[in-house]
C-alpha cells in the first residue's frame, strides 16, 4: 500500500471512531462536528456547497438561481459578504435592493436549502479592495490585517454588527435557521509570514474574536493550517483530495471551501475554462478521501456591477461555471455535477458509517472501498492521465477512462464515471432583438468633455498625486495638468524630429492630452499594473498644456499591506526638445477628481439635461458621452449588449451603471475578452429606457452596438457503447443499487429549458461524428435513418429518450459495420 493511501486510511480511521461517539438520532437544535462530517440538527450529512454572490445578481434573479442550484443537487449556498458595500462610509450602512443580505439568507432557506457565510471582513473574490471599504486605508496609524490596534477595532465592529443582524433576523441553524457555517478571515496563510509574529497573532484574536461571537455554528478559515481550535481549517484549490493535508485536529471534518468551477478573467485574457470532467474527478476524490464538504466556487458567477471589479477584472464573472453569468444552466457542466451529486447521495451511508479500505488494483490503480452498517460503496480510480484501463475489482471486470472515477454505490454496479458524460450539453445563442435594435442605428446623441486647463483646476500640488488616494474609489478618474512656456529656441528644427511624452505610470491606464488635443493612450495590465506610455507631441511657441486624464480599473484584492499600494502617473517628462530632455514631474499639477459628466450625473433623466447633446456626426472625439433610448427586448430571455466598434469606458441603463467595458483591450488571439455585457431586465422600462455610454477612446461607432436576447435553446446529447444508463434511473433498496426504469441501455436524454419543446432536429448521426454541440459535424460514416428515429422520438415533446440501440438506429442496414459508432444529437427548443 502506497504511504499515502495508508495515511489516508489512519486518519480516516480516527476521525470515524471519533465520530461514532456521537448519535445520528440525536435532535440538538444547531450544528457540531466531528472527525467525519458536520451534524446538523443532530443528523449527518455529506455537503453539496456552490457560491452564488448576492451582489453579483439582482434580487428578482435570486429564486431561480437558487432554485436550479437545488435542482442541481445542491443542499448549501456559500456566499460572502461585502464589507465595502455595506458600509460605504463609515458609520452609514447599506442593506437594500441587491445589497439585502438577510432577504437573500431568508431566500435560501425558504427553498429548503443551508447557508454558509463568508464573513471576512477580506473576501478577495476579485471584488473591488478585497471587500474593504476605502476610509479604512485614511484610519491613523492603520495595518490591514495584521495585530494592529485600528484594524481590529474596526474589524471587531463589522463583525459584530454583521452578526447580530443574522441573530436578530434568526438566521442561525442554532435559532431554526438556514447559517450552517461561518468563515473568519480568508486564506491568511499566504500573507501571514509578511506579518512575521504579528501574523500569527492576528490568527489567533480572529480566531477568538469569532468563536466569542456564539452563533451556534462551527467557524472556518480556509487555507489556514494554523486555524485556532474549535475552528476548523478548510482547503482551496483545484484538488483538494490530493493536496489538502487535512485537519488539523482528528476530531475536526475535511472541508472543501473552494472546488473551482473556472478561472476568473481579466481583461486581455484569452477564453479559459476547465472542463466538467475535470472538476467531477476532483470532487469524487474528495468524497472518496473523507470529505464531506464541497464548495463549488463559483456556481453562479454573475455580473460585477458598476465599479465592484478588482484591478483589471472583467465585468463578467466566473461565466463558465455551471450557472452562466445570466444564469442560464451551462452543459453538460451542470447536468454532470448534478449526476455526481445523486451518484454519491446513494453511497451517503456506507459514506457516513462504513469503515474504509484502500486496495491497490494496479499501475495508476486503485480502489477505495467503505464497508459496514450494512452498507458499501466502492471508488474505482485511474489515475494514468493518458490511457483507458480495465481492472478486476471483486471478481467482475470494470473499464475505467483515462483519469477518471467510476462510482459503486453498492460495490457492484457502475453508476457514474467521471469522464463519461450522460447527461446533455448545450450551446448559448445571443439572438438580436427585433424591438431594442429598431433605433439603435441612428437616434444617438453625444456630448464631449472639456479638457481641462491647469488654472480651471483647484487643487494644486508639486508633484502628481497618487490616484488611489486622489479619487478614494469615488470614480475611476482623475485629471492631472499643468502648463510649460517654451520659446522658439527649444522646438526641434528638423522636420524628421518631434518631442515626445513620457509618462511613468504605476498604473492602471491613461489618456493624454496636449493643448486639448488627443495624443494617445495607454495601459497596464492585471500582472503588471505599472506601463510607461510614449507618444510623439505638438508643442508650440508660448505657453503649452500637458493634460492627463489618470484612471484605475478597480482596487487591489489581495496581497499583503494593500494599505500601502499605489497608482497613477509617478514621473512626467518631454524628450526631443532642443534644450534636452525636459523632466516635469517636480513643474506643479493642478488636479480634479472625476469628470464633469459624472459630477452632473449626466447618464441620468435628472443630470442629462445640464450638459449640451448633439447629434452624432463627424469626428468622435476622446472623452465623449452617446446616449440614446430604447424598448425593452421581447420575451423574457436574459438581455445583453454587444459592445461592437467601441473602446474602453463604462453602460448606464436608466442612471444603473451595468459596469465597465473594454473592447480595444486584446486577448494575444486579437479577441476582446469580453465583448458582451449583461443588462438586468430588473433594470428596464417596457418602453423608453434611458443608455447612455462614456467612451475613453477616439472615433467610436456606437451605431454598430446591439442588443441580444441569451438562450440555450441548442441542446445536444452525445452517447457511445461505454456509456451507462442515465444516473436518474438509479435507485437505491436495501443499500443496494437498483435500476428503476425500463430499460438498462445507455440513451440520449434530451430536456429543453422553460417548459419549451423540441422543435427541430439539427443533427443526429449514428457514426463518427465530430465536433461539439452547436458545431456537429458528419464524419465517414452515418445510419442514414438516425434523424428519422430521434425525430419520432423527440418532436414536439419537452424531454424525449433515445435509446442506444444498434438495431433501432441502423434499421436493419448498418453502412460501415468495422466503425465503431456513438450516437450524437442536437436539437433545437421553442414554444409551439
Amino acid at each position: 500500500m502506497a504511504m499515502s493511501s495508508f495515511l489516508f486510511l489512519i486518519t480516516t480511521l480516527l476521525s470515524l471512531l471519533a465520530s461514532f461517539a456521537v448519535a445520528d438520532g440525536n435532535k440538538t437544535l444547531g450544528v457540531t462536528y466531528d472527525g467525519r462530517s458536520l451534524i446538523i440538527n443532530g443528523k449527518r450529512e455529506i455537503l453539496f456547497s456552490g457560491s452564488i454572490h448576492y451582489t453579483r445578481s439582482t434580487p428578482d434573479m435570486w429564486p431561480d438561481l437558487i432554485q436550479k442550484a437545488k435542482q442541481g443537487g445542491l443542499n448549501v449556498i456559500q456566499t460572502y459578504v461585502f464589507w465595502n458595500i455595506h458600509e460605504p462610509l463609515q458609520g452609514q450602512y447599506n442593506f437594500q435592493g441587491q445589497y439585502d443580505l438577510v432577504k437573500f439568507i431568508k431566500m435560501i432557506g425558504e427553498h429548503g436549502m443551508y447557508a454558509s457565510l463568508r464573513l471576512g471582513p477580506f473576501i478577495q473574490a476579485e471584488w473591488n479592495h478585497g471587500g474593504l471599504p476605502y476610509w479604512l486605508r485614511e484610519v491613523q496609524n492603520i495595518t490591514f490585517r495584521s495585530d494592529n490596534e485600528p484594524f481590529k477595532y474596526h474589524m471587531k465592529k463589522y463583525v459584530t454588527m454583521i452578526i447580530k443582524k443574522m441573530k436578530d433576523e434568526k438566521l442561525f441553524a442554532s435559532q431554526g435557521g438556514p447559517i450552517i457555517l461561518v468563515q473568519i478571515e480568508n486564506e491568511y496563510s499566504t500573507i501571514q509570514l509578511a506579518y512575521r509574529e504579528k501574523g500569527n497573532k492576528y490568527v489567533q484574536w480572529a480566531g477568538n474574536l469569532a468563536v466569542g461571537m456564539n452563533t451556534g455554528v462551527p467557524w472556518v478559515m480556509c487555507k489556514q493550517k494554523d486555524a485556532p481550535d474549535p475552528i476548523i481549517n478548510t482547503c482551496n484549490g483545484r484538488y483538494c483530495g490530493d493536496t489538502f493535508t487535512g485537519p488539523n485536529k482528528p476530531n475536526k471534518p475535511s472541508l472543501w471551501t473552494e472546488n473551482w468551477t473556472a478561472q476568473f478573467r481579466v481583461y486581455g485574457d484569452p477564453p479559459s475554462q476547465r472542463s466538467v470532467e475535470d472538476l467531477a474527478f476532483s470532487t469524487a476524490r474528495f468524497i472518496s478521501r473523507n470529505g464531506t464538504l464541497i464548495n463549488y466556487y463559483m456556481y453562479h458567477g454573475g455580473t460585477n456591477f458598476g465599479r465592484t471589479s478588482a484591478n483589471f477584472v472583467t465585468t463578467r464573472y466566473y461565466d463558465e461555471a455551471p450557472l452562466d453569468e445570466f444564469g442560464l444552466q451551462r452543459e453538460p457542466k451542470w447536468g454532470h455535477l448534478k449526476d455526481l451529486h445523486r451518484s454519491l447521495k446513494l453511497c451517503k451511508k456506507a459514506l457516513l458509517w462504513g469503515y474504509p479500505s484502500v486496495q491497490k488494483l494496479g499501475q495508476d490503480l486503485q480502489a477505495i472501498v467503505y464497508e459496514g452498517h450494512g452498507a458499501c460503496a466502492a471508488f474505482l480510480s485511474n489515475n494514468s492521465t493518458y490511457m483507458a484501463k480495465t481492472i478486476s475489482f471483486r471478481r467482475r471486470n470494470y473499464y475505467l477512462p483515462s483519469k477518471s472515477i467510476s462510482i459503486l454505490p453498492d460495490c457492484q454496479t457502475v453508476v457514474y464515471n467521471t469522464q463519461t458524460i450522460v447527461s446533455q450539453h448545450n450551446s448559448r445563442n445571443f439572438v438580436p432583438s427585433v424591438v431594442a435594435n429598431k433605433r439603435l442605428s441612428w437616434d444617438w446623441e453625444m456630448y464631449t468633455e472639456s479638457i481641462p486647463t491647469f488654472e480651471q483646476l483647484e487643487n494644486k500640488a508639486t508633484n502628481p498625486l497618487e490616484l488611489f488616494n486622489l479619487t478614494k474609489d469615488t470614480t475611476d478618474y482623475a485629471w492631472y495638468s499643468m502648463i510649460i512656456t517654451l520659446g522658439r529656441g527649444d522646438l526641434p528644427m528638423r522636420a524628421n524630429a518631434s518631442p515626445v511624452l513620457i509618462v511613468a505610470s504605476l498604473g492602471h491606464a491613461l489618456v493624454a492630452f496636449v493643448n486639448g488635443e488627443y495624443v494617445g493612450n495607454g495601459h497596464g495590465s492585471h500582472l503588471d499594473k505599472s506601463f510607461v506610455f510614449r507618444k510623439p507631441i505638438k508643442l508650440k511657441e508660448g505657453p503649452n498644456h500637458i493634460q492627463i486624464l489618470g484612471s484605475v480599473v478597480g482596487f487591489p484584492d489581495s496581497g499583503a499591506y494593500m494599505e500601502k499600494r499605489f497608482a497613477g502617473p509617478h514621473r512626467v517628462e518631454i524628450l526631443g526638445l532642443n534644450t534636452g530632455t525636459l523632466e516635469l514631474t517636480k513643474n506643479r499639477w493642478a488636479h480634479q477628481v472625476g469628470l464633469y459628466g459624472e459630477e452632473a450625473k449626466i447618464f441620468t433623466l435628472g443630470g442629462l439635461n445640464k450638459v449640451k447633446w448633439t447629434k452624432i456626426e463627424g469626428k468622435r472625439p476622446a472623452l465623449t458621452w452617446f446616449k440614446t433610448y430604447f424598448d425593452a427586448p421581447e420575451g423574457n430571455h436574459p438581455i445583453a449588449i454587444q459592445m461592437n466598434r467601441m473602446g474602453k469606458g463604462m453602460i448606464w441603463i436608466n442612471g444603473q451603471s451595468i459596469g465597465r467595458y473594454w473592447i480595444s483591450y486584446l486577448s494575444p488571439l486579437g479577441q476582446p475578452t469580453q465583448s458582451e455585457y449583461h443588462i438586468p431586465r430588473s433594470y428596464l422600462k417596457l418602453t423608453g429606457n434611458l443608455m447612455v455610454i462614456l467612451e475613453e477612446e477616439e472615433e467610436a461607432r456606437p451605431e454598430e452596438i446591439k442588443f441580444v436576447v441569451v438562450d440555450r435553446d441548442t441542446i445536444c446529447s452525445y452517447i457511445s457503447d461505454i456509456h451507462p444508463p442515465p444516473v436518474q434511473s438509479w435507485g437505491s433498496k436495501n443499500n443496494v443499487s437498483e435500476y428503476t426504469a425500463n430499460n438498462r441501455k445507455a440513451s440520449a436524454v434530451l430536456t429543453c429549458p422553460d417548459f419549451k419543446v423540441i422543435t427541430n432536429v439539427q443533427f443526429a448521426s449514428y457514426g463518427d461524428s465530430i465536433g461539439i454541440c452547436g458545431g456537429y459535424q458528419y464524419g465517414n460514416c452515418n445510419a442514414q435513418a438516425t434523424k428519422e428515429v430521434v425525430e419520432r422520438f423527440c418532436l414536439g415533446k419537452h424531454t424525449c429518450q433515445i435509446p442506444f440501440d444498434k438495431e433501432l438506429l441502423i434499421r436493419n442496414w448498418d453502412p460501415c459495420p468495422n466503425v465503431k459508432k456513438s450516437l450524437a444529437v442536437q436539437v433545437k427548443c421553442g414554444f409551439k
